[in-house]
Formats: structure tokens, sequence, C-alpha cells
């Protein structure tokens, strides 16, 4: 029996797949499956390469009802903006739920991962932060830096943003992009503790092995998105902060504990209580999340399979009739 299989390309992907409340909403659906008990998500397999400053994970999950679950392999090669190259990579096939067999396969580069990342900050602002936002924050001037902050300001339709890097060069270029694209005023930030002071949401979008953000910093009606620690030893925030917060809220409470935020939590005594909430059981309503405008939350998301198997689902959904159709 000849079997089909669909190649589809990052033009073809960027084309029709954009950062929308579409997308938001997939993910969304996909923490829900994981507060259900929908999903079954094996834990990350990583490779670290310290002599080549590079990192690879491979993501899957199966998610109850769908058609199909994914597998996806991300790298991470940092010194490749030296060599005007991007930093993040990878590809993710798409498997059949009932027989197994390829289904397609997305030479994406990493866009599906930037995108459902993106998409899962934009969840955990539509439900942690306050209701009002004035002044968003970003620490960070990637690629994931300007996308979190277009995606969070689908929910939170913010007017000025406060943006810190390491190096000022990148963070006006970040400021003046964010400034182009969503056409409000953004601010270049000489320091993070200014960022947190001055905003009523942060994402951190780093690759940080040291902490960047103190708990005596953190004040009434903030919310913090941490994304960058997604690797055992990397950390955005200093493990008080966890203790610190009205709501500590975990995309998946077991990884968190092995690569999150609150791993350096635990290793260091700041956290000693229960596993964190997870983002699926406020989106689910099983937590209540947020109760008060002057509470202080954290979202820790280290990105979990399921969100790859949605943002694959989506894209075979959309681009149907799309792509390069393999017959093997």
């Amino acid at each position: 029996m000849r079997r089909e299989i669909t190649v589809l390309t990052e033009t073809e992907l960027r084309a029709a797949l954009p950062l929308d409340m579409g997308a938001v909403e997939v993910v969304e659906a996909a923490f829900a499956a994981l507060a259900e008990g929908r999903v079954i998500m094996p834990p990350i397999m990583s490779m670290e390469l310290p002599q080549l400053n590079a990192e690879v994970d491979a993501k899957t999950a199966y998610i109850a009802g769908f058609d199909i679950f994914a597998l996806k392999v991300s790298t991470g090669f940092f010194d490749n903006a030296a060599k005007g190259l991007p930093s993040l990579g990878g590809m993710v096939t798409a498997l059949s739920a009932s027989d197994g067999a390829v289904r397609a396969v997305f030479l994406d580069n990493g866009y599906l991962t930037d995108l459902r990342t993106a998409a899962a900050g934009a969840v955990a602002v539509r439900h942690l932060a306050p209701a009002e936002v004035t002044t968003a924050g970003v620490i960070g001037t990637g690629l994931q830096a300007r996308l979190q902050i277009r995606a969070a300001r689908l929910v939170r339709p913010f007017g000025r943003v406060l943006v810190w890097g390491r190096n000022p060069h990148k963070a006006a270029l970040c400021a003046a992009d964010l400034a182009r694209d969503l056409e409000i005023e953004v601010e270049v930030c000489t320091s993070v503790r200014e960022v947190v002071r001055r905003s009523q949401l942060v994402v951190t979008t780093t690759p940080s092995f040291a902490p960047l953000i103190e708990a005596d910093w953190l004040h009434p009606e903030l919310h913090i998105t941490a994304m960058g620690s997604d690797a055992p030893d990397k950390v955005e925030l200093a493990p008080a902060c966890l203790r610190r917060a009205d709501l500590y809220v975990a995309d998946s409470a077991a990884q968190v504990a092995l690569r999150g935020e609150l791993r350096s939590a635990l290793a260091s005594g700041d956290w000693t209580g229960a596993p964190p909430v997870e983002l699926g059981q406020v989106v689910t309503g099983a937590h209540p999340g947020r109760r008060d405008p002057r509470d202080i939350t954290i979202a820790d998301l280290t990105g979990t399979g399921a969100q790859d198997t949605a943002i694959a689902a989506h894209a075979l959904a959309v681009l149907a009739g799309q792509g390069t159709v393999i017959r093997t």
C-alpha cells in the first residue's frame, strides 16, 4: 500500500500560519487537555553540547481525539548569530494516531516552535495578568522577545513597552522593531530593575544561567512570564521570587522541577510546598488563577510536547492540500 507524506516548508507555514488568536486558542486547548488527563507526554529528551555552545531537544505528546501526534526536534546553536544564522532551528514530524505512519514533515526551521511558544505566552497573560495593563516589559532582545510582546498584546492592549538587553545595540533594534510593528511607544531601559518596577507585565526571554530578577523588585499588580529557563542550569528569576508570588503557575509541574525556575527554587530551599498549579488548571477553571488585582503572579513556561502536537495539527488543517506530496 502506497502512502502519501506532505512536506511543508518554513515559507509555506509562515504564509498561512500567523501569530493570531487562532494560534493562541489552539495552544490554550492543549493546556486544557493536559490538565484534564487527555495527554500522554514523556519527558523531554535533551542533549547538551557545551563544546559547541548548543543544545538539542526532542518533544512529543499524544492528545486523545487528535488524528496525529507530533515528534519535534529543536536545536539551539547559540554562536550562530556571529555567523549571520538564526540560533534556533529544527523540524516537526506529524505521525498518524491510527497507524503510526508519517503524515507530514514540517521543514519549519523552528517556526512552529516559535509560534506555539509565543502563543503559550499569550495564554499565560490572558489568564494571569492584571485585567488592565498599560506597560509591558521584556527582558531579552531576540526573536522570542519580539514575539512574546506581540502575542501578549493580542490579549492585553497595552500602549507602552520597556525593553532591556545586555547588548544596548540589540536592545535598540528590538525596541525599534516593536515600535514599528505595533505602532506603540517603546523605550529601552538601562536596568532589569527599572523594567520590573515600571511594568504590570514582564516577559523574560533569555538563555540566562544567573538570576536576572530579584524578589524584592516584585510589586503588587505584576505578572511575570518566565520562558527562558527551558533546560537544566538555566534560570532567570531569583528563587525567592516564587515564594514571594501570590500565585506561581507552571506549564508542566513535572517539567519545571527539572528545567524551569522551580528547579533552582527546590535546590535553594525557597520552594518546599506542593507542586505548583498548572496553567491548564487555570484555563479549565479547576483553579481560579489571579484572585485579586494586586496579586503578584508568575508563569513558568518550559514548552511541552502537547503544544507541539496541537500546533502541528493546526498547521495540517490550515494547509490542507498545500505542500509537496511524496508517495512512498
